[in-house]
């Protein structure tokens, strides 16, 4: 997809040359490390910016995705044909006031939660191990362990397609198991305000401590992943079923289920993306045909 030269100019002038790449590699930006060209690859360096862009992009009918630091998205290997709008290094600034935390939608989890540990404040540790950025977070409500988004946040600055700025409370975000308002892709989340309580620093790094040790203990951190690949269905765990289902190891060209944990397809050798999404089929259909549940990917593919 080619944008007009009248209309890339236009972006370039208002968020810098410096700032838009064409023909970018996106498998240098999602942590599974596969994937195609995206045509364009942006990155707003403030709301404004962002608001500009989104608006300009949907007035004119280009497709775009708004991306963190690429931990739950598959690109194909053909690409992307579109903008791939990036929050990451360029927001990813946070503020700490009380038991208040403002925080840009582009922060790393783990700089978020040690940030806040650092202030003694608990409620977050669940989030210091999941590979994502806070926007990422609030728009698929993330969870572990012991917590989701939907606990934490106390309301959340979104951008719309027609580029206003709005702000809405918790009970408006239609939180749910890993989803909200902006799953839609109606809305982009620009900062979130999240609510904490006071604690006691040696006692919240335990618990940090400790989630951490098991992730290392159960999921497979030394391989190119994208996290749990699917959603767990109701009344089942993903993890167990493709166990069960004999496919612990399975692999399609350079990609595998993992042994150390059957919810993770991982890059154990130099895959495709073709490679990962033949694997999540096979997985899928497997699963399907011997146990009867249907598995829905947790994992975007675009």
């Amino acid at each position: 997809m080619k944008i007009d030269s009248r209309i890339l100019q236009e972006i370039v002038n208002r968020i810098g040359a410096e700032n838009v790449r064409e023909h970018e590699e996106m498998a240098q930006h999602l942590s599974m490390r596969v994937g195609g060209p995206a045509d364009y690859f942006m990155t707003p360096q403030t709301e404004e910016d962002a608001a500009f862009l989104v608006k300009l992009l949907n007035e004119n009918g280009i497709k775009y995705y708004i991306m963190g630091n690429g931990s739950n998205i598959i690109v194909r290997d053909a690409g992307f044909e579109g903008v791939m709008i990036q929050f990451l290094d360029n927001y990813n600034t946070a503020e700490i006031d009380g038991n208040l935390v403002r925080a840009k939608a582009g922060i790393k989890l783990k700089v978020l939660a040690d940030m806040i540990m650092d202030r003694s404040l608990t409620g977050f540790e669940f989030a210091s191990g999941i590979p994502g950025t806070l926007g990422g977070a609030v728009c698929m409500n993330a969870g572990a362990y012991d917590g989701e988004m939907k606990d934490v946040v106390r309301e959340v600055k979104m951008l719309d397609k027609q580029g206003n700025i709005l702000v809405l409370a918790n009970d408006e975000m239609v939180f749910s198991y890993r989803h909200s308002i902006c799953s839609s892709g109606d809305y982009v989340v620009l900062e979130a305000l999240l609510e904490l309580k006071p604690g006691n620093k040696e006692e919240i790094k335990a618990k940090t401590d400790d989630f951490t040790a098991r992730r290392k203990d159960k999921q497979p951190l030394e391989y190119p992943s994208c996290g749990s690949t699917f959603k767990r269905p109701e009344g089942y765990f993903a993890g167990k079923l493709i166990m069960d289902a004999g496919l612990k190891g399975a692999s399609v060209g350079g990609a595998s289920v993992s042994r150390k944990h059957c919810g993770f397809i991982i890059n154990d050798n130099n895959a495709t993306a073709t490679d990962v999404l033949g694997l999540i089929d096979l997985v899928k259909r497997t699963v399907k045909e011997s146990q009867g549940v249907d598995l829905e990917c947790e994992v975007k593919i675009l």
